[in-house]
């Protein structure tokens, strides 16, 4: 079988890694509920930021947030190492900025992630992610943000939304952790 995985907030914990590396590098101390309360993707107004401020401030960490210690969730590796043992294809589909690939897909093994070459797509606009997950045909699809599993509903592929505060309103199949893949298939 096929399997499609979104990245981040979805193998990995990328927006808490970054609102606790905020809370560092503001000296401030926003209350993790706040985070988990939070119905937007974006961070940025649990620290008084504007949408500016907030891009700025993304920008500026951006290598820190991608490229250190930014933890995968529990059990992500080793659920997707298993697929891969029995012999399921592995597909990375995410919307990182393009010149960051080649570094993501290293990162990725570093962490211990099944990754081809062939088989990862890094650098476009959520629209763009759902075209190339059509054309891979995905019998399976992993992602956490709304406007991507929302346009790929319609379709034979079975999508799963990967549990956030923010997709919680989507009435959709989820999966809230890595051990649970094996049960939902």
């Amino acid at each position: 079988m096929r399997f499609g995985f979104d990245i981040d907030d979805t193998l990995i914990n990328l927006r808490e890694y970054a609102f606790h590396l905020y809370n560092k590098k503001l000296n401030q101390n926003v209350e993790i509920e706040l985070f988990h309360a939070l119905e937007k993707v974006e961070i940025h107004e649990l620290f008084g930021m504007t949408a500016e401020q907030g891009s700025e401030m993304w920008g500026s960490s951006m290598e820190e947030i991608y490229f250190t210690s930014c933890p995968p969730y529990p059990d992500a590796v080793e659920t997707l190492q298993r697929l891969a043992r029995e012999g399921h294809e592995i597909y990375y589909i995410t919307a990182r900025p393009g010149v960051h690939g080649e570094r993501t897909m290293e990162w990725m093994m570093d962490n211990g992630f099944p990754v081809r070459p062939d088989r990862f797509f890094c650098g476009m606009k959520d629209e763009d992610k759902v075209h190339i997950i059509k054309e891979l045909e995905l019998d399976y699809y992993f992602d956490d943000k709304p406007a991507v599993l929302d346009t790929l509903r319609d379709g034979t592929l079975q999508v799963f939304a990967k549990t956030q505060s923010y997709n919680k309103h989507l009435d959709i199949p989820r999966i809230t952790g890595w051990t649970e893949l094996f049960e939902l298939l």
